[in-house]
């Protein structure tokens, strides 16, 4: 689901080209590898920039995981600068949210409700 995004968001943003598919499985992958090694480690170096900011900074270490993969790849991937960075970690954000609603959306359905039994104190079934 996340090369769809990584797809997508090359043909809305012009600073983000990926060469084909492949690449943006191969994209998706290292994605997903630097945000299980690398991106906890800049989240603790990074923690009071990130709390005098509100938050904020997490933008800054999302455009770099992303300029690393890029780094990585080589030329199938390449991000035009920090900016179109920002913004192509924003636009993975949403289309990963968008969707994981459109293929699961039974995860929005309430739950269903018990099926609870309540007892009066000599057994009788009340409800």
């Amino acid at each position: 689901m996340n090369a769809i995004a990584v797809i997508i968001g090359s043909y809305v943003l012009s600073g983000v080209h990926v060469e084909s598919f492949g690449y943006a499985i191969a994209i998706a992958f290292v994605l997903a590898i630097l945000n299980v090694s690398v991106k906890p480690i800049l989240v603790l170096f990074t923690l009071p920039a990130t709390i005098l900011t509100l938050g904020v900074f997490l933008l800054f270490i999302n455009a770099a995981i992303i300029r690393i993969a890029d780094w990585l790849i080589g030329t199938g991937f390449e991000v035009d600068g920090w900016g179109w960075a920002i913004l192509f970690s924003l636009l993975l954000s949403l289309l990963n949210s968008l969707l994981e609603r459109l293929i699961k959306p039974d995860k929005l359905a309430a739950p269903a409700e018990p099926n609870t039994k309540i007892y009066d104190k000599d057994g009788n079934r009340v409800a």
